[in-house]
């Protein structure tokens, strides 16, 4: 399992949306430059089900390496759900006043959708040796009939 990079993918990506559960989204600064609050992913609803949609479904890719298409499917979902947050992460940049600062975690995201889809394109290239080793195999049974 460990010794595919995909699963190493999946595992960081994993990671990286589990740090934005204990991390800070935003602040936003007063007039004399001193952060006045600090706005969180877990304070607003909607952002905290993505999170644990995401999680969720990077801990489901990341265990189901018997199964590569589900596998497959799975982190492409990932990566899918992930994408709508990160497109959401930057309308909320868009509509800020100048005085609220994004953190560099606002950016996490657009990393898990890349690693993400690095999984499932190695997932892929898994499966279709397996299915052309298996193909050879059958075509040698084939030949010594």
């Amino acid at each position: 399992m460990w010794q595919r990079v995909q699963t190493l993918y999946l595992a960081i990506s994993t990671v990286l949306i589990g740090v934005l559960f204990f991390s800070v989204k935003a602040a936003v600064y007063g007039a004399d430059g001193a952060a006045v609050q600090e706005i969180r992913y877990v304070d607003y609803l909607p952002y905290l089900i993505l999170l644990i949609v995401i999680t969720l479904l990077n801990i489901l890719a990341l265990t189901t390496f018997k199964h590569r298409i589900f596998q497959m499917r799975t982190a492409s979902l990932a990566a899918l759900v992930t994408l709508a947050l990160q497109v959401w992460l930057v309308v909320d940049f868009i509509m800020t006043h100048e005085e609220v600062v994004f953190k560099v975690t606002a950016i996490f995201p657009l990393l898990c959708v890349i690693l993400d889809m690095l999984a499932a394109r190695g997932i892929l290239a898994d499966q279709l040796l397996v299915e052309s080793a298996y193909h050879l195999r059958k075509a040698r049974r084939e030949r010594r009939r």
